[in-house]
């Protein structure tokens, strides 16, 4: 029997252990926290994530929790277009958003019984040497297996042991994310739509409907950035702060922050890995460990597409290793995972970057150098993504 150890349980360890335990790999699932949960907060899967997601689990229930993302365009503050709603370039699926309380059951639902599931293991060891099996420990268990999955974040303990290069370090962003549930998301005038995307003086609001179904509540989802540290207030006085920052914004931003409560409310840094791990993929043993989603490539959010390519890591490895065994096999299948991945991830995290520069643009003409260029900037830069995310096919 072919063994896999999931290091986070995460959306992309949990994708990446259900399609593995499909293929008739068995599976143990390392969680550092006392449980499966998802962060009360939602997710916007692009053209790429969506097929990924396809690819990973054909029957898996996520479609239908799904709700189109429309495109509401981008504002000044004051309500004055910088580019207009349009529709979005490029071909594939259409973007949408979901909730990931119901993400998360949807791939907890695909586990099946061939994964087990172990919380409370925080990893404190690690174990890649050429003439054993991998294996990660937390001081108590050793847990070997021909594969080692490093899905457990940016934070990840795995790629510090094998890729120390790789430091996570600020992105010069602070973010807050929130749901507000249906029955208390405010009433909003037809030509006033939930969804949109506002760019600031060193800050951004980004806002857009959940449907109805969205974790059984529906509402409206948002994001907002400000240039900076992360804060050190309690939720009520961060939620406060936000208020009087966005307060001259235009509608619909002051009524979803005054519809938003503290317990709502869940801050971030924007952090992201300078440089790239010099691999995401390590022969050792029977197979070797690789790293997948934010463990490989976490970086700044103004994209969106971070999950999305955490979903495409583990369909590429779920094509790779599907019938690999232990031995020369899968050590290819490991070695041709990383070549896969890293000129990709590598394309992306420079758009990311790019467009970073464009949210954090301060003082009076660097706004108004960003603004005359955004309405042929953005479509440059958000179409090129689109169209990375849009182009990009599972491997067969």
């Amino acid at each position: 029997m072919r063994t896999a150890v999931v290091v986070g349980a995460g959306m992309a360890g949990l994708a990446a252990a259900g399609a593995l335990a499909r293929e008739g790999w068995q599976v143990t699932l390392l969680e550092r926290g006392e449980r499966v949960a998802a962060p009360p907060t939602a997710l916007v899967l692009w053209p790429n994530g969506r097929r990924a997601l396809d690819s990973l689990d054909p029957d898996g229930g996520w479609p239908g929790i799904a709700a189109p993302l429309p495109d509401g365009g981008v504002r000044r503050p004051d309500g004055q277009w910088l580019v207009a709603p349009h529709t979005r370039p490029g071909a594939g699926p259409a973007p949408a958003v979901v909730h990931l309380e119901d993400l998360y059951d949807a791939l907890v639902a695909g586990l099946g019984d061939g994964v087990d599931i172990r919380t409370g293991v925080e990893i404190s060891t690690v174990r890649a040497r050429r003439a054993t099996r991998p294996a990660v420990g937390d001081g108590r268990t050793l847990f070997e297996a021909d594969l080692i999955v490093a899905a457990d974040g940016i934070d990840s303990p795995v790629r510090r042991a094998l890729a120390p290069e790789a430091a996570a370090v600020g992105s010069g962003f602070a973010a807050w994310q929130a749901v507000i549930p249906g029955y208390r998301a405010p009433s909003l005038p037809p030509d006033c739509a939930a969804g949109g995307e506002t760019l600031g003086a060193g800050y951004r609001f980004v806002s857009m409907p959940l449907g109805e179904r969205a974790a059984g509540r529906g509402g409206i989802y948002w994001v907002a950035t400000a240039a900076g540290a992360p804060r050190p207030e309690p939720a009520a006085t961060q939620l406060a702060l936000l208020r009087r920052w966005f307060a001259s914004w235009h509608a619909p931003v002051g009524d979803l922050l005054a519809a938003t409560r503290p317990e709502d409310l869940v801050p971030q840094e924007v952090r992201e890995l300078r440089p790239l791990p010099r691999a995401y993929g390590f022969r050792c043993g029977t197979g070797g460990v690789v790293l997948l989603g934010d463990a490989a490539h976490a970086m700044p959010h103004h994209l969106g597409q971070g999950a999305c390519l955490a979903f495409e890591d583990a369909a590429t490895l779920r094509s790779l290793v599907a019938t690999a065994e232990p031995g020369p096999a899968l050590h290819q299948a490991v070695e041709e995972y990383d070549r896969a991945r890293r000129p990709r991830t590598a394309t992306v995290v420079r758009q990311s970057r790019r467009m970073s520069a464009v949210v954090q643009a301060r003082g009076r003409l660097a706004l108004r150098a960003r603004d005359a260029a955004l309405g042929s900037l953005r479509p440059r830069i958000l179409g090129h993504a689109h169209g990375l995310a849009a182009d990009w096919q599972p491997p067969d």
